[in-house]
């Protein structure tokens, strides 16, 4: 059978757990063996020839249809089981997800099923406009019981807290992230691999999502400051904080990099070293 790489593997299932399904062998079908497939809509084409590239032929996109797809494989026969009841509906196979502890995973499971959303809210006494942006991952088609594990999962894996959030749809409840702070932790941890995929960066990059909307929200309030909102932004900085900001800048540091040393948030020491340029 058929050895997937452990990229191959975290990609794959967490394909397979949001977009992506293996076929039925109907009866009286000729196929020995199950395949997969993935149907997109045509802006999602570039994505998917990226999510391919993964596979070294394992997977190949048909444009006409436009579906991801497979051979007929033994690889898909041993897994549905893994991923399928025996009513045909989808579960959470934790047996499989235990081991996918790469970014790979998380990163897929957002990009095909996720959304940066952001809410906002207008202050016209100081003219700012606050931006909050979260992460979603519209999982609706599992149970309640199944989010709470994979929930854990990315907790125990990749120190991200999500919480569920109650639909109407599906089983009920999506996956949502607790605070702005774990949203930009979040997209930080994805983005290594999120980086080279251009098409989808509205929704894996901040940088790029939040020019987006200054455009947006200039077009209304010209005057207007647009900000993200965050409680580690309003947190005052110390004096020895503003020295140190200032020190590793002179030499250097990336905003990232500072914000690791000052235990801030990126967003947060982009503000502040805004407000000290305005200063001096």
């Amino acid at each position: 059978m058929m050895m997937l790489t452990e990229i191959q593997r975290n990609v794959l299932y967490a394909s397979i757990i949001s977009d992506g399904e293996i076929t039925k062998i109907y009866k009286n079908s000729r196929r020995k063996n199950n395949s997969y497939r993935e149907h997109y809509g045509i802006s999602q084409e570039e994505y998917r020839k990226w999510k391919v590239a993964f596979f070294d032929g394992l997977l190949y996109i048909t444009p006409a249809s436009q579906c991801v797809r497979s051979a007929s494989l033994e690889l898909f026969t041993n897994l549905f089981p893994h991923f399928y009841r025996k009513d045909g509906t989808k579960y959470l196979p934790f047996t499989l997800i235990k081991n996918c502890l790469l970014p790979h995973f998380i990163a897929i499971l957002y990009m095909d099923d996720g959304s940066l959303s952001i809410s906002f809210r207008v202050n016209p006494i100081k003219k700012i406009i606050y931006l909050t942006p979260h992460i979603y991952l519209y999982l609706q088609c599992y149970r309640k019981d199944e989010l709470e594990k994979l929930k854990d999962h990315i907790f125990t894996t990749y120190e991200l807290s999500f919480r569920l959030s109650a639909r109407k749809d599906g089983h009920g409840f999506i996956l949502k992230t607790t605070s702005v702070k774990e949203t930009f932790r979040f997209l930080e941890l994805i983005e290594p691999v999120t980086k080279t995929c251009s098409s989808m960066l509205y929704k894996t990059s901040w940088d790029f999502r939040y020019q987006k909307e200054i455009m947006k929200w200039k077009s209304k309030y010209p005057d207007y400051t647009v900000v993200t909102s965050s409680s580690d932004r309003s947190k005052p900085y110390s004096p020895d904080e503003i020295k140190l900001l200032n020190q590793l800048k002179e030499i250097g540091y990336s905003t990232n990099e500072i914000a690791k040393v000052l235990k801030r948030s990126y967003w947060s020491v982009t503000y502040k070293w805004q407000d000290i340029k305005k200063r001096n």
